[in-house]
């Protein structure tokens, strides 16, 4: 069942965490110079960890419990992620790394926020089953 509405959310995530953090940058360095997360290892595993998360979890749609373990897992990774990105722009002390920040540090929250709406569907999904299997 691959046409339900949160495979769709789970496929903007995984597209959005896998493919827009190679093309945006997350800031520039005192020299004007705009970072990727191509240029780091760390985040790109983080984004690209994020990007499989998603994709597992849409071909797992027979079994709704760890699709939303999953979603809830990469939820977390995102949170992370976020973290690193908020504490690296508020130790900026005599310009170390990144100099200002991109429009690529609203890549996890963006994907948060889609990871939020499949697992509500997910769930969505499991009451409703649940709820058929009582009247039987």
């Amino acid at each position: 069942m691959l046409q339900r509405i949160q495979t769709l959310y789970l496929l903007l995530a995984s597209v959005v965490s896998g493919v827009l953090c190679i093309y945006l940058p997350y800031g520039m360095d005192q020299n004007g110079i705009e970072l990727y997360a191509l240029g780091e290892n760390f985040l790109l595993s983080m984004f690209m960890g994020s990007a499989v998360l998603s994709l597992i979890a849409i071909f797992l749609f027979k079994n709704r419990k760890l699709q939303f373990v999953l979603g809830r897992i990469n939820i977390i990774l995102n949170f992370i992620l976020l973290g690193v990105f908020v504490y690296w722009s508020l130790t900026v002390s005599g310009e170390t790394k990144i100099s200002e920040k991109g429009i690529g540090m609203l890549i996890p929250i963006i994907s948060i926020v889609l990871l939020v709406m499949a697992n509500k569907a997910i769930k969505k999904d499991e009451n409703l089953v649940k709820s058929v299997d009582r009247l039987r």
